[in-house]
């Protein structure tokens, strides 16, 4: 190894392992590993550092001794992180911050909110403190939390339809569905050239149809998402999946959020995703049966309603009430999903016990990633097993 490769590698522990690490504290560092190297102290360390104040000088040497303070300089902070760390390592770094550092006016200024890298986790802390964002940010907040549905949007949306339309088109073919719509008088003028005059029947080639005036709704969707703090990832993708929903003409999609309370947000959901993600309220306690009775009332034709529960199922409420509930609707011949997470991260935190309960009754209960919403859902429409599926409650 050159003198080289020897000195990125000391420089690239001594930037892991902070200035306290005596093995690396005589490290000399460039201009830019001195920058990195305060941004990180700013959020790892606890001694004061070079955002301490002022115009935010990145190269002064760290001072000893006290527990730090959060930074006032907060613009150059993210301009800095920006520019010398790749993004993944950003969101990560921006995360700690909130969290270990309390940083919380990151996401109250507009100078700091356009520099923040519009994630998930960032949108997450964004709903939990929007009674708290000032008036002068609304907008760029906003704008933060659009880039981030529009993206999720992109990733989700034509996958989605696909497996929706592909599912209603296979179930459609049947004669039988459209049977009561024949244009009987047009089908045997049409066909009277296939009379058979020897049997004395009519074979028809093709079959003509009445037009409907307006197209009706082939399924209902029912979103239950629940509006725990816990559950942020999940409500963002819900909220998206719904918006996805409610843009498509065949299916007749509502969307509720709960706490102790009920939040019908389905106008919301149908007009922009985003004021819906604004008009939920994080935190509360849970009542998961009150809002699955509410649930009960919007269905119409249960053999063409699917109702997903998006909850760790910590219920507060009455818990023989909502098995029971979940298990008319199960027995009734609605398509009842229970999704004790919607997001990219591991195994979830949940009610293992109601979970299991839940899963005896029928009902399948797991865990989804955004990916496998579109084959889910076409399983469901199609009337298939929903249980295999199923990976955590076993």
């Amino acid at each position: 190894m050159n003198d080289e490769e020897l000195n990125k590698r000391t420089a690239y522990w001594r930037l892991i392992l902070g200035a306290d690490s005596k093995a690396f504290a005589d490290v000399e560092l460039t201009e830019e590993q001195s920058i990195m190297d305060a941004a990180l102290a700013a959020i790892y360390d606890s001694e004061e550092n070079g955002y301490g104040g002022g115009d935010g000088n990145a190269n002064k040497s760290k001072q000893s001794g006290g527990k730090g303070r959060s930074m006032p300089n907060l613009a150059k902070w993210l301009t800095d992180i920006r520019t010398f760390f790749p993004q993944d390592v950003v969101s990560v770094i921006q995360s700690d911050a909130i969290e270990r550092k309390g940083l919380t006016k990151l996401l109250l200024e507009p100078e700091t909110l356009k520099n923040i890298k519009p994630d998930i986790s960032m949108v997450a802390t964004l709903m939990a403190l929007k009674g708290q964002i000032p008036e002068k940010s609304k907008n760029t907040a906003r704008e933060l939390v659009k880039s981030v549905v529009d993206e999720i949007m992109k990733r989700m949306e034509n996958d989605l339809r696909k497996a929706v339309t592909g599912a209603l088109n296979k179930k459609n073919h049947s004669p039988i569905s459209n049977f009561s719509a024949i244009d009987w008088k047009r089908t045997i003028n049409r066909n009277l050239k296939n009379y058979d005059s020897e049997k004395r029947r009519l074979i028809p080639e093709k079959f003509y149809f009445f037009q409907r005036s307006q197209r009706q709704k082939d399924w209902t969707v029912i979103l239950d998402i629940d509006q725990s703090g816990s559950m942020c990832d999940s409500i963002i993708y819900s909220s998206v999946m719904g918006a996805i929903f409610a843009s498509m003409p065949s299916l007749d999609t509502h969307v509720v959020a709960f706490d102790t309370e009920i939040t019908d947000l389905t106008e919301l959901c149908r007009n922009d995703p985003v004021d819906m993600l604004f008009g939920i309220q994080l935190g509360g306690g849970t009542d998961i049966n009150k809002s699955v009775t509410y649930c009960q009332t919007l269905i119409e034709n249960p053999a063409k309603t699917m109702f997903i529960l998006i909850s760790d199922l910590y219920e507060g409420g009455v818990r023989a009430g909502l098995l029971r509930r979940l298990s008319e609707m199960h027995e009734d011949g609605v398509k009842v999903i229970t999704l004790l997470a919607l997001s990219d991260s591991g195994k979830p935190d949940y009610n293992v016990n109601l979970a299991k309960e839940i899963s005896k009754l029928g009902i399948a209960c797991f865990a989804c990633t955004p990916d496998r919403l579109p084959e889910l859902t076409e399983a469901a429409i199609k009337g298939l097993d929903l249980k295999k599926f199923e990976h955590l409650t076993n």
